[in-house]
């Protein structure tokens, strides 16, 4: 089995994970969430998003996050676009990266974005030519790839068709997303393979959710396909609005734990990772999902109590 020597981690909890939460998150809090990530070495922190407050009324203070958070030179803080007017207030925000997305599925792309899968790479057509005009890079996103909550399995082909549309209009990347975690090693490898025959795999990133506990094991499968980039979520954050019973990505810690046991370099730092999992879980009142950063940190505070009493 020949693996990457390096993978590259993307960071998504402050967009993807909180954007699911019942109510919003004080901006303070996602400004230090997201300082906290940087600190520990994440290469790529999505920020927030400038979908409409309408639609996600939890990430309507990006442009204060975006203001506040202490940059680093070496990281990126991408946010999520949907349309023109999306756009024209991302590079109001002074952005250097946004992320377009849409979906293999037509009925999920109805539920999300009001649109058909043809109609929404309309949209981003204009999108991305504005941002290669304003020298923003762009990223694409699709979700539903390996199982629709409405249409159910979802056939490979259709995937490789909008990531060849993605990759034509300029994303850079374009992160492959299951959205409600059913995909199992078979169908991710089936899927990677499918769409590596349209698009270089060097530029796809996998987005498994673990609503099925599956999301480690379809990475084992893809890894070494050729995927080295791979979409987490602190503590395990996130879900779908419009997939109800859906869970988050992999959580970051799991799925470093996961390579750095394979001898896989990531540069991510896993005590200042727990950092950021202990205060973003302390900040929501809630344990975190990650079973990694549940055993790690119990194994920490029994370690401080024993040097306590000693």
């Amino acid at each position: 089995m020949t693996l990457p020597a390096r993978v590259k981690l993307v960071e998504v909890g402050p967009r993807d994970g909180l954007q699911n939460e019942p109510q919003s998150v004080p901006t303070h809090v996602k400004i230090e969430l997201i300082d906290r990530l940087t600190a520990a070495g994440l290469p790529v922190i999505e920020a927030g998003s400038f979908v409409s407050p309408k639609w996600v009324p939890q990430l309507q203070d990006t442009a204060e996050v975006l203001a506040g958070i202490q940059r680093r030179a070496d990281v990126r803080y991408p946010v999520l676009v949907p349309n023109m007017k999306g756009f024209e207030r991302a590079l109001a925000a002074g952005v250097e990266e946004i992320a377009v997305f849409g979906a293999a599925s037509e009925t999920f792309s109805h539920k999300n974005i009001n649109c058909n899968i043809d109609e929404s790479l309309e949209r981003f057509d204009d999108v991305c030519d504005a941002a290669r005009d304003n020298n923003i890079a762009v990223r694409g996103y699709i979700s539903c790839v390996l199982g629709c909550p409405y249409e159910g399995d979802i056939a490979p082909a259709a995937v490789a068709r909008v990531a060849e549309r993605l990759r034509g209009m300029g994303c850079y990347e374009i992160s492959l997303g299951d959205t409600i975690g059913v995909g199992t090693p078979l169908k991710a490898q089936a899927l990677i393979e499918n769409v590596a025959d349209r698009v270089p795999v060097e530029v796809l990133a996998a987005h498994f959710h673990d609503t099925y506990g599956q999301a480690l094991a379809n990475l084992i499968t893809v890894l070494p396909l050729g995927i080295a980039t791979i979409d987490c979520s602190v503590s395990g954050l996130g879900g779908c609005p419009y997939a109800n019973g859906a869970t988050g990505n992999a959580a970051t810690e799991d799925v470093l734990f996961l390579l750095n046991g394979l001898g896989i370099d990531t540069g991510v730092d896993m005590d200042v990772l727990l950092d950021a999992s202990r205060f973003i879980s302390a900040a929501l009142k809630r344990t975190p999902v990650s079973k990694v950063a549940r055993a790690l940190l119990k194994s920490r505070n029994e370690s401080r109590s024993g040097e306590s009493q000693s």
